[in-house]
């Protein structure tokens, strides 16, 4: 549907042997290894939807100040103008969100919660700043000869790859918990 250069897809190993000299780590651990990695690889998937995010509001804000309705260019227009700025809120939040996680990992400290907020926020924000584009485009956002719809359909993807949206939260739930018990 989207991102073309990322070519995701499922991948089965049948009946695989590997000679003893291959194997890396402990025989088993696979699973807790790759688990272990999103807290690395989270925050890269959402400094990744932060700037699909940027493009739309850039392409947005421009858009809205050359095209014109009524006289004026719509970026005069109230509900435009929420709309951008609230694009620039979610923008600059998941920015800081991502940060914070690479910012943890840079410095010892076990980013599990920080990095899986970041993901998800970014990821949900991209998606609303890619539609909200497409909106402000209005007719022409739908139109492949304008970036935006692209954008749209590139946007999705971060919110089911490096674990969905919905996993995000079953996680951030699960610290909340967790962080709740230690303090009764």
């Amino acid at each position: 549907m989207g991102q073309r250069a990322s070519d995701t897809r499922g991948i089965t190993f049948e009946d695989v042997r590997i000679p003893k000299e291959n194997v890396l780590g402990v025989p088993g651990a696979g699973f807790k290894i790759a688990m272990s990695t999103f807290d690395f690889t989270r925050p890269i998937v959402a400094a990744g939807a932060i700037g699909l995010a940027q493009r739309a509001l850039d392409e947005a804000t421009k858009y809205s100040m050359e095209r014109k309705t009524f006289g004026a260019p719509i970026a005069k227009h109230q509900a435009i103008a929420f709309i951008l700025a609230d694009m620039a809120i979610g923008i600059e939040t998941s920015r800081l969100a991502c940060i914070k996680s690479a910012w943890e990992i840079d410095n010892g400290i076990k980013n599990t919660l920080t990095a899986s907020i970041a993901k998800a926020y970014a990821s949900d924000v991209a998606n609303k700043c890619a539609s909200d584009a497409v909106q402000i485009f209005g007719g022409n956002g739908f139109n492949s000869e304008y970036p935006v719809e692209k954008l749209m359909r590139d946007a999705k993807i971060f919110q089911i790859y490096e674990g969905t949206s919905q996993i995000q939260r079953i996680i951030i739930s699960r610290a909340l918990f967790e962080n709740a018990k230690q303090t009764m």
